[in-house]
């Protein structure tokens, strides 16, 4: 059988696929939900869970890893680190994991794929 290689390739070369997941988290941490396909949200959903799970460390080296990682905006008057460390990692500081919810929508009209929006618990 095949062996799959553990992630999805969403139609991408490698850097076009990195740089689509780390706009989507990016924008899924600024905006807490967002919309997109199925299979887009899924991949989303584990560099999400990522991100929030080194924003609960809180030490240094999570904050280098998370600044490599997301892009640099600035949300109301904090940039998405600050957001990050001070205000998402601590809400869930008591779960151990399962920060997103994905509920799916039905499908696009257009290529007729199948709609998900991803939010934050």
């Amino acid at each position: 059988m095949y062996k799959s290689k553990g992630y999805r390739k969403l139609g991408r070369t490698s850097s076009q696929r990195k740089a689509l997941l780390r706009n989507q988290t990016t924008n899924l941490l600024v905006k807490e939900e967002i919309i997109t396909t199925v299979d887009k949200a899924k991949e989303v959903r584990r560099t999400t869970e990522k991100m929030i799970t080194l924003g609960k460390k809180g030490d240094l080296h999570s904050r280098r890893k998370a600044a490599k990682y997301l892009y640099n905006i600035d949300v109301e008057d904090k940039t998405i680190l600050q957001k990050l460390f001070d205000d998402i990692g601590p809400r869930y500081a008591d779960r151990n994991g399962g920060y997103t919810r994905i509920i799916k929508l039905g499908t696009r009209r257009g290529d007729n794929a199948q709609l998900a929006k991803i939010e934050l618990v």
